[in-house]
C-alpha cells in the first residue's frame, strides 16, 4: 500500500534550551505516525544565535527523513514558513511550534479531524468552546482572543482561533495560498487566504500551554496589535466588496 506522504514544518529560533524536550515528545509520535504515513520533518532554523542548529542536528541528524534548513540572518515566523513550504513535499503539510506550547501528541487527532471531514485545513484552536489555556499570561489570552473575536466578525465565518500555527494544511492550500507577512502576523493572513479563496476550513479544540522553556518571542506587542488590527480591517473590507459584486 502506497502511504501519503506527510511533512511537519517546525520553525525554530534560539529554541536551544527546549530542543531535548521536544525530541523526547516528537520521537513517540513519529513512531505513532510511520504506521499510516511516510514522513519528512523540516526544521526551519531562523538565523538562531544559540546551540539551536546544533542540538537539532544532535537528536534529529540521524533520521533519514529529516531536513534541517538555516536562514543566515532572522527572517520572521512568516519566513521561516515561506522556506518550509518550499521545502515540503508532503499531500499534507503540519506546522508545529517547536516550543510545545502546543501539544505535538495531538498531530494524530489533527489528521483524524482533517479526514473525518475531508478539511482542507484544520487548525488547533484554544479558544473553541472545547479548547482550553494553561498557565498563559491573562493579558496574553485577552489580547489573542480579542483578535481572533475581531477577525471572526471581520471575515463572518465561524473559527475562534486565528492565531495558532498549529494547523494541518492539504499541499493544494500551501501551494496556491500566497501571504505577504514576514512576520506573526503570517498564520491569521494564511487561513483568511485560505478561506477567501473558499478552502474548507475546521478547528479542532486543543490546549495552549506556556512555554516552559526560552523566552517567549511575543515582543513589540503593540506594532502587532496595530498589524492585526489593519488585516481585520482589510478583511472586512474585502467581505463587503465581495458582498456588493453579489
Amino acid at each position: 500500500m502506497v502511504k501519503t506522504l506527510l511533512s511537519i514544518v517546525i520553525p525554530c529560533y534560539n529554541e536551544a534550551e527546549g530542543i531535548e524536550s521536544l525530541h523526547s515528545r516528537l520521537i513517540p509520535v513519529l513512531s505513532l505516525l510511520k504506521k499510516d504515513y511516510d514522513l519528512e520533518l523540516i526544521f526551519i532554523d531562523d538565523g538562531s544565535t544559540d546551540n539551536t542548529n546544533k542540538l537539532l542536528y544532535h537528536h534529529f541528524g540521524n533520521l533519514s527523513y529529516v531536513k534541517i534548513i538555516k536562514h543566515e540572518k532572522n527572517m520572521n515566523l512568516g519566513a521561516a514558513f515561506k522556506t518550509g513550504f518550499s521545502a515540503a513535499n508532503g499531500e499534507i503539510i503540519i506546522t508545529l511550534d517547536s516550543d510545545c506550547t502546543y501539544d505535538p501528541e495531538e498531530i494524530p487527532k489533527l489528521l483524524m479531524i482533517m479526514k473525518d471531514n475531508n478539511y482542507d485545513v484544520v487548525t488547533g484552536s484554544p479558544y473553541h468552546p472545547l479548547g482550553k489555556v494553561e498557565n498563559v499570561p491573562r493579558y496574553r489570552i485577552f489580547l489573542s482572543k480579542s483578535v481572533s473575536l475581531l477577525y471572526k466578525i471581520a471575515t463572518g465565518r465561524n473559527i475562534n482561533t486565528f492565531t495558532s500555527m498549529f494547523r494541518a494544511y492539504k499541499k493544494e492550500v500551501v501551494k496556491n495560498v500566497n501571504f505577504k507577512s514576514n512576520d506573526f502576523l503570517s498564520p491569521a493572513e494564511i487561513l483568511i487566504i485560505a478561506m477567501n479563496k473558499g478552502y474548507k476550513v475546521g478547528e479542532m479544540p486543543s490546549v495552549l500551554h506556556v512555554r516552559k522553556f526560552g523566552h517567549s518571542k511575543f515582543n513589540k506587542l503593540f506594532r502587532i496589535i496595530r498589524k492585526h488590527l489593519n488585516l481585520v480591517i482589510n478583511s472586512f473590507l474585502l467581505r463587503m466588496r465581495v458582498k456588493s459584486a453579489l
